[in-house]
């Protein structure tokens, strides 16, 4: 067995949506193909999988490194013991050939792609949802099939658009969401203010809202805004400064009795492991947010979760970033807190299949073989694509 072409393409986020720093409209992502020489029904199996939501692409760093070593590789350096699955562990090896330590960023993500895809591929040659594999992999009981979800928003929008913040909550509640997660920093405090109590006015109370400064806010900014909101009990107040300022994420921790998340744009299990070390995260109440599609694939991610184990945190303080099908999967897999959705925006990636069984803010995900990427409408077209 034997992989025969990889394929790589970048495909354009849909919507013109802001958080506090950064416009989507110019995001891409990379989205992968791995071509297996296992034919079924008269067609090769094949692993897809994408990097995350949020950046961009890394077509050249694939292009020009990461593909040529896999497809020069002996075939069988890439495959387990038995010979009947690819290892994704010596897959990830492979793609690191000749990288030096450090200066993670987008070759990250481009390997997560990769190694993503891998787990697709294995889980359709097992004819099994990708969850199942990755649940048996890592000696995790594969019964509990659904998690707790919420429905990530609450963007900024201009007067003129005829749509509002409520109006997007709304529209996530009729789907089945009760727990939302919007933007804040992008607006004066009391305009935030303003808005934080119009998404409350869908959500119920603070226990279903969460807020996120994308890494907006220095360390005073960070306090002033953490004593506004402390009176609403938020679920959770995210990504509050840049994500590698440790300092400030602890200077927060000590100040605000809510629980804080972050961890999205961490790339490596050493990045994820000073957090655990200097950012004051308290277990069993504040969040990491580790996306593997962004730190080199489910096999770094899950060596995260020994290491916050190990510091005594508990993996059910993991939400996964990225709001789709790879990380639902995974968060069923080994056993998460939950995960995110995106059903409104960064499509054709946010959100997931219909097939997917969603209500009062839990979702199950379907028994398609692998991640189930086919099933999801928006996406058929670019896998036909990068296939054609």
């Amino acid at each position: 067995m034997r992989i025969t072409d990889i394929r790589e393409l970048s495909v354009p986020l849909e919507g013109n949506v802001t958080n506090a720093v950064v416009s989507f409209a110019e995001h891409t992502v990379s989205l992968v193909a791995i071509v297996s020489d296992v034919v079924r029904h008269g067609k090769p199996v094949v692993g897809y999988a994408f990097d995350s939501i949020g950046r961009y692409a890394q077509g050249g760093i694939l292009r020009e490194r990461i593909l040529p070593r896999l497809m020069k590789a002996v075939p069988e350096s890439l495959l387990d013991a038995s010979g009947t699955r690819f290892d994704a562990a010596r897959v990830l090896q492979c793609a690191m050939r000749n990288e030096k330590p450090g200066g993670h960023g987008d070759r990250a993500a481009a390997i997560g792609a990769v190694e993503l895809a891998i787990w697709d591929l294995n889980a359709k040659l097992a004819d099994e949802p990708a969850y199942a594999t990755i649940a048996r992999e890592y000696g995790r009981p594969a019964a509990k099939r659904t998690v707790d979800v919420y429905a990530a928003g609450g963007y900024y929008y201009e007067p003129g658009q005829g749509k509002t913040l409520g109006d997007e909550f709304r529209t996530y509640r009729d789907l089945g969401f009760s727990a939302f997660k919007m933007k804040i920093g992008g607006a004066p405090l009391a305009e935030d203010l303003k808005r934080i109590e119009e998404a409350l006015s869908v959500a119920g109370s603070g226990s279903h809202l969460s807020v996120d400064a994308n890494g907006r806010f220095d360390l005073e900014t960070a306090l002033v805004y953490a004593k506004a909101i402390e009176p609403y009990q938020l679920r959770w107040y995210e990504e509050i400064g840049d994500p590698l300022d440790y300092w400030l994420n602890a200077q927060v921790a000590q100040a605000y009795a809510g629980p804080i998340a972050t961890g999205e744009n961490l790339f490596s299990v050493p990045d994820a492991q000073n957090l655990a070390r200097f950012g004051s995260m308290r277990p069993g109440r504040d969040i990491f947010q580790m996306d593997a599609g962004l730190s080199y694939g489910l096999t770094a991610y899950a060596r995260m979760l020994t290491m916050l184990e190990a510091h005594g945190f508990d993996r059910r303080q993991c939400y996964p970033h990225g709001g789709h099908l790879i990380n639902l999967h995974i968060a069923v897999g080994l056993g998460l807190g939950g995960c995110e959705a995106y059903p409104g925006v960064f499509q054709p990636f946010g959100g997931y299949a219909a097939q997917c069984a969603l209500g009062a803010s839990t979702v199950r995900p379907s028994e398609a073989p692998g991640f189930g990427l086919e099933q999801k409408a928006e996406l058929r077209p670019v896998l036909t694509q990068i296939m054609a």
